[in-house]
């Protein structure tokens, strides 16, 4: 199957739990892809706020909105994303984990946590294409995440769009709600996350934490950068990439995102 008939991938920083409030130009860039996905029959999302000892495949038919989070406006504990389940697209993953050598256990009851809801509710507004969720491994470390997107890149020539959830910076010590300007250490970091991006270079971003400038900062812990390398590994040298958005919020997280695999009318 040709890149171009495969099921895009998209790396998308889900920022603060706000953003379901405050779509910014990033959700309007998603609301773009979105109207673009006519041969996704489903979409797995992979998020750093559902972490787990093995992998977990989400089954549920109907899957809950999960509030995880807490101390934000109450407008954001009232919405709901009411999309169903891909427990047939799951079995998909199961199985592609499980031939891959993946300790995996099912999780049939499971709701979509934060990073999921919130950018699926700019894409796709009416919530019509299925959705599961495959957990981190808490012990995952950024090979592994390589790894684990390579497993998962076959669903993709079943129209299994992947949608990997994280962040291109996540400092939360250093969140500021009044914040005006960026944190130099934010662009200085975003901007060697992006040149390897482009260059298509897996193996140092995987080596981030000791090359990138200010890596520990930028990251204190590693699970919302991972979700890039699952998003990367999953990506052909052929497909072009699409940067969605470049914008800082709070002064310390950057909202960069990419997607490939998109329509030629989404990357215009």
């Amino acid at each position: 199957m040709s890149a171009l008939s495969l099921a895009p991938v998209l790396f998308i920083s889900h920022g603060a739990p706000t953003f379901a409030l405050e779509p910014g130009r990033l959700g309007a860039r998603l609301g773009e892809v979105g109207r673009h996905l006519e041969d996704v029959r489903a979409i797995v999302v992979v998020s750093p706020h559902w972490q787990t000892r093995d992998v977990a495949v989400g089954t549920t038919a109907a899957p809950e909105t999960i509030h995880d989070f807490s101390g934000f406006p109450q407008a954001l504990y009232a919405l709901r994303y009411p999309v169903a389940g891909a427990p047939e697209a799951a079995g998909q993953a199961l199985t592609l984990l499980s031939e891959a050598g993946w300790p995996v256990r099912v999780e049939p009851a499971r709701g979509l946590d934060h990073g999921a809801w919130v950018p699926l509710m700019h894409m796709l507004p009416k919530a019509n294409i299925p959705v599961f969720q495959v957990s981190l491994p808490h012990a995952l470390d950024t090979r592994g995440a390589v790894a684990l997107g390579q497993t998962l890149a076959p669903l993709r020539e079943q129209g299994i769009a992947i949608v990997a959830s994280g962040s291109m910076t996540h400092n939360l010590y250093e969140f500021r709600g009044a914040a005006s300007q960026p944190e130099p250490y934010v662009s200085e970091f975003t901007a060697w996350v992006d040149q390897a991006v482009v260059e298509r270079d897996v193996s140092r971003l995987a080596d981030y934490r000791s090359l990138a400038p200010h890596a520990q900062r930028a990251h204190p812990t590693e699970e919302h950068f991972l979700p890039l390398l699952v998003a990367m590994a999953a990506t052909g040298d052929d497909e072009p990439l699409v940067q969605l958005d470049d914008a800082i919020t709070y002064g310390v997280l950057s909202m960069t995102s990419y997607g490939w695999g998109l329509a030629q009318a989404v990357s215009a």
